[in-house]
């Protein structure tokens, strides 16, 4: 009789591996998902300004001449990162 119930459970088993194979698993689907990543690799440096170095007794003449050295340098710098903002699109 062991030997009967073990034929039995053997078989019983053999029965469920096979069912468990018989149904293929469902095929993996790619599946995108947005992450965030910066455009911008390199913060670029903020230049120094002569006119934010002014003293408040500056004169009318000083701060003109301040002003007109940073418009170049502000342009410069406005060039600069417009070509980066460009570079995000």
């Amino acid at each position: 009789m062991s030997i009967q119930l073990s034929r039995n459970a053997l078989q019983l088993i053999s029965v469920m591996l096979l069912a468990g194979c018989a149904s293929a698993p469902p095929a993996p689907v790619r599946v995108e998902i947005p992450v965030f990543t910066p455009c911008v690799k390199v913060q670029m440096p903020r230049p120094t300004y002569e006119f934010d170095k002014l003293a408040p007794t500056a004169t009318d003449g000083e701060i003109v001449l301040a002003l007109a050295r940073d418009w170049l340098r502000g342009r410069r710098y406005e060039s600069e990162l417009e070509a980066v903002v460009a570079g995000c699109r």
